[in-house]
């Protein structure tokens, strides 16, 4: 059993997981502090000074001063300030992936553009090996491209 565990773990897609999990949670780490540290407070201070950190609906009727005080008191609230936070910081990750798998499937398409090659007689697409025309039949040179 020890020796199939090591063999699940030296697999090369389980090593690539836990890099992508680490680097993934030290990614939103930093989303995290962007959101709260430069993204809301300038959004805040357009909308009229509001902290959305501190941005909570007091359930208990014990008007208490603020979110942290609520929670220091154990009081019920609904925290929307944390979550516009989050839903924000969800937007900026949503985005960053966006772009990278954007990136990542450009590539994709210039490997798929190498694999042929047009025909110099009737400019059909064909494979890069292909020594014969498909649609015109037409044998081709060796350094045709």
């Amino acid at each position: 059993m020890l020796k199939e565990f090591k063999e699940f773990i030296a697999r090369g897609n389980v090593i690539d997981l836990a890099v992508a999990v680490v680097i993934g949670a030290a990614f939103g780490r930093i989303v995290t502090s962007l959101v709260e540290g430069i993204v809301m407070p300038p959004l805040g201070l357009l909308l009229g000074r509001v902290d959305f950190s501190n941005l909570f609906i007091d359930l208990s009727g014990e008007r208490p001063v603020s979110l942290a005080d609520a929670q220091l008191r154990g009081l019920p609230v609904i925290a929307y300030g944390s979550f516009i936070n989050e839903v924000v910081s969800f937007l900026i990750i949503a985005a960053a992936l966006f772009l990278v798998i954007r990136t990542i499937n450009q590539f994709k398409k210039e490997e798929e553009n190498v694999k042929t090659k047009d025909c110099p007689f009737c400019l059909s697409s064909i494979p890069i090996g292909a020594t014969r025309c498909l649609a015109c039949c037409v044998e081709l040179p060796a350094a045709a491209t």
